[in-house]
């Protein structure tokens, strides 16, 4: 993950927000990884499990992990998955 020491309490917040998530994720087999949050506030996600290969991981996304991550970290500006076709 490309983070500095200065990123580390962005990161630590960003992964207590998908920490609210996860067990809805878990309960369908799926996961997801912060790969990076860039200079931009962009969180990049690899989508593990069933998320990697779900037709709806898309709308997962952005309708329960970008709001979530957004509303309890709002100087997030968005979040991508490396690993979704939509």
């Amino acid at each position: 993950m490309n983070t500095t020491l200065t990123d580390q309490d962005l990161l630590q917040r960003v992964e207590l927000a998908l920490d609210t998530i996860r067990p809805y994720l878990e309960a369908d087999g799926g996961n997801v990884r912060i790969l990076e949050i860039t200079k931009e506030n962009v969180v990049k996600l690899e989508l593990l499990g069933a998320c990697g290969s779900c037709p709806m991981s898309a709308m997962t996304l952005k309708a329960g992990v970008e709001e979530s991550i957004k509303k309890a970290v709002p100087e997030i500006t968005g979040v991508e998955a490396v690993n979704v076709n939509s």
